[in-house]
Parts: C-alpha cells; sequence; structure tokens
C-alpha cells in the first residue's frame, strides 16, 4: 500500500515537474463579448444598441460567470416605451437582466422546487435599496419552461419565461431570450441630475461644488456636456488642502477655468469602461482640451484601481457619485494639475512595476533563434547578445533546477 502510495506522489510530482518546464500559452482567463455575440443576431439589434450606448456590455465583458436575459427587437421596444426612453431608466432594465450568475439550460432544469432568487448587475450597481429588491427570481413552471420574476414584484405570475438559449459557455457566459421584460415599481426611478452643484456637495465636494458655480463659464459648460454625454471627476475638500496643492484663490481667472474644465470629460465613461481604458493608445480628451492635444489625461488601471495621470501627478479615482446614462461623476483624492498649467510642479514618483505572477513568469519563454540557414536582416549588437544569452541560460538553468529538484523528489518517494 505505501509503495502504490509513493508512486502515485512520484506520478504527481513529475506531472508538475513536465508542466513547470513546458510552459504553455493557456488563457487563464476566458473572455466574452456580448456586442460582438449579438452582432450576429439581427433579431435583438435594439437591445445591442441599448446595452452598446448605457455601457452596460462593458460590465457584462469585465466580469466572469454572467447570464444576460436578452429581448427581441419586439419586445425591446415595449421596455424602452415603458422607460419613457430615458437612457439611464433603461440602463436599469439593462442591469437587471443580466445576471451575475451562470444560469444554462442544465442548470434551470436543477432548479429545487419554488423560487430560487439570484442576483443581478443592478444591485451590484447600487441601485437597490435592498439586496431583494434588485434581485430576480426564477422557477420551474407546471408544465414545463422557466420563469423569471423580479423579486420585488408582487403576485405569484412570473413576468418572462425562457424562448431558447443562444450560447452557453459552461461556468462563463450564457445568453437566453427571454418573452417579456422583467420589471417592477420603482425600476425605471433615476436620480435627478439638473442641480451638480448640489450632487457635488453631498459628496463631500463643497469646495469644487462652489468653485464650479462661481467660476463664470464653468457650469455652463459642464450642463452644455450633459446633452450628449459628461463624466466629471471632482476632487473632495480634503484634496485643496493636501500637500502641493494650488491656492485656486489666487490664480488668474483663465487658468482657474481652464483647470476646472480639465476635470471633465465629454464623454459618458461608467467605471467598468474607465477599466477597459488602461490600454489605450491615446488619452482622454478634457473639456480644456485642445486642437493640439493640450489638457489631455491618460487613465492607469491595476485591478479594481483606476487613477488619471496628468503628467505632473495620479490621481485616485475613489467613489461613484452618479451613474445616470449620458453623465457619470466620481470623485478623485487630487486636484488633478494640467502640465501645461503647473509644468514646474515636482513630478509625482513612478509607480513599481507590477512583478508577474509565478505562472506569468513561468509561462513567458523566451523567443526561439532564427533557423541557421536564414540570414538575419540585421546583426545584433553585441552587448545586446550577450544580455540574450544571459537571460537564455538563467532561464535553462532555472528550468534544469525545477527538472533535478522532480527527479530527487522522485528518487527519494520510490526508495
Amino acid at each position: 500500500m505505501a509503495g502504490t502510495q509513493r508512486a502515485v506522489a512520484a506520478a504527481a510530482v513529475l506531472l508538475l515537474a513536465c508542466s513547470l518546464q513546458a510552459p504553455t500559452a493557456t488563457a487563464w482567463v476566458s473572455a466574452h463579448n456580448i456586442t460582438a455575440f449579438l452582432n450576429g443576431h439581427p433579431e435583438y439589434k435594439l437591445y445591442n444598441k441599448y446595452l452598446t450606448e448605457t455601457r452596460v456590455c462593458d460590465e457584462i465583458n469585465t466580469r466572469a460567470a454572467v447570464t444576460c436575459l436578452v429581448l427581441t427587437d419586439a419586445v425591446m421596444a415595449t421596455l424602452v416605451s415603458d422607460a419613457g426612453d430615458e437612457l439611464g431608466a433603461v440602463k436599469n432594465a439593462l442591469r437587471l437582466h443580466s445576471l451575475l450568475d451562470y444560469w444554462d439550460m442544465k442548470k434551470l432544469r436543477a432548479l429545487p422546487d419554488g423560487d430560487t432568487l439570484t442576483d443581478t448587475f443592478y444591485q451590484a450597481a447600487g441601485n437597490a435599496g435592498s439586496s431583494h429588491v434588485g434581485g430576480v427570481k426564477m422557477a420551474k413552471l407546471e408544465g414545463g419552461g422557466f420563469g423569471f420574476k423580479a423579486a420585488a414584484s408582487t403576485g405569484d405570475t412570473y413576468d418572462a419565461t425562457v424562448t431558447k438559449a443562444l450560447k452557453q459557455t459552461q461556468y462563463d457566459f450564457a445568453v437566453l431570450e427571454i418573452s417579456a421584460p422583467i420589471e417592477f415599481d420603482g425600476l425605471f426611478d433615476v436620480p435627478n441630475i439638473s442641480n451638480v452643484t448640489k450632487l457635488l456637495e453631498k459628496a463631500g465636494c463643497k469646495r469644487f461644488a462652489a468653485l464650479v458655480a462661481g467660476t463664470t463659464g464653468v457650469l455652463a459648460a459642464y450642463q452644455a456636456a450633459m446633452e450628449k454625454g459628461v463624466t466629471l471627476f471632482a476632487p473632495s475638500d480634503d484634496a485643496f488642502m493636501a500637500k502641493g496643492a494650488p491656492d485656486v484663490d489666487k490664480m488668474a481667472h483663465a487658468d482657474l477655468v481652464a483647470l476646472l474644465l480639465y476635470h471633465a470629460v465629454p464623454a459618458y465613461i461608467p467605471r467598468a469602461s474607465l477599466k477597459l481604458l488602461k490600454s489605450a493608445a491615446r488619452p482622454l480628451r478634457t473639456l480644456a482640451s485642445t486642437a493640439s492635444g493640450q489638457y489631455n489625461v491618460s487613465v492607469v488601471a491595476r485591478g479594481d484601481d483606476v487613477s488619471l495621470d496628468t503628467g505632473v501627478r495620479k490621481c485616485r479615482v475613489a467613489d461613484t457619485v452618479l451613474d445616470d446614462t449620458p453623465v457619470c461623476m466620481y470623485t478623485v483624492d487630487k486636484l488633478m494639475l494640467p502640465v501645461e498649467l503647473f509644468a514646474d510642479a515636482p513630478a509625482a514618483a513612478p509607480e513599481p512595476a507590477e512583478a508577474p505572477s509565478p505562472v506569468e513568469a513561468l509561462s513567458s519563454s523566451p523567443p526561439a533563434p532564427p533557423p541557421a540557414d536564414v540570414p538575419s536582416s540585421e546583426e545584433e549588437p553585441a552587448d545586446r547578445k550577450h544580455k540574450n544569452l544571459k537571460a537564455s541560460s538563467a532561464t535553462a538553468a532555472a528550468f534544469r533546477s525545477i527538472g533535478s529538484f522532480a527527479a530527487a523528489a522522485c528518487s527519494f518517494l520510490l526508495l
């Protein structure tokens, strides 16, 4: 018995060693794209259109284990009518139809008797007053089929039933067509964004709100941008007293206007979309930006942490004050200082690069050398060639060490 256990353990060590010595390009996180998928199904064109306009598609695409309950154009038109054709209200509904779990037909058939409650993106966005309000209930129906209704709805009837399964990527991404919208009283209620300064004051940005209201032309510029889409980054009151913050009371009027306009981007960018901009090829334009590319800002994202790089300093995006299509407001921990106004300010120290995970490090193998019979178009510099040879030797030595360890372990276990 002991010999069998040692043999099994030895085999496990050998398998581990082989996997480490033969790194592959395996994708560790599966990806999906709801809008690209629905582009191949024209019967959901209206649903797909609103997913894009509200940017709920970005929320879906940045999560694993999700289920989208989609509506045909005729059914989606009913939902849009119920929402009064308000983008913010439609966004609430689309979030309610996006489930925070994977549900395929097999999993639905395994539902127990009675209602089963599942969470939604509506809850994740913080729109629901309680976890119960923003959830969706599912159940197997008498005579077959599966029903869905809002957890907050009254009555025993179900709003919608599953009509077909469009996509089922196990444990990751499911798309199910349902027969009718899922709604409840209060779903289409959206915040009043007519008074920007009150919203900012409530979020702890009273100093910024006062500057916006008291500086000629700034509030009007914000309100004009709201018609097409705007994202505000409001510094907290503490940000104005932080080390390195300028004395805004002593700034020239034109410079102060530029500074305040620099804190607004003329586009609707909810948080999920903001995180996707980390690899963007060009920086974001602000309301202060010029045709020559001045007063732009770059996005830096690491996981859920998002910062804005002005060229002078980085400002962390903290809380979401408002997310109501087409307006988004965030708080930031520092004043955003554009290099055009504060080029002489001391630049923030660069952030250290993220160390690769053990899996990423082992999965990075040195490039293969060109075949001997194919001449290189350009001779490699001697110093670079020397460094490459050293790196290749170090990598080979590391793998030899792993192999030696595995062989030693096997020899010991088989004794």
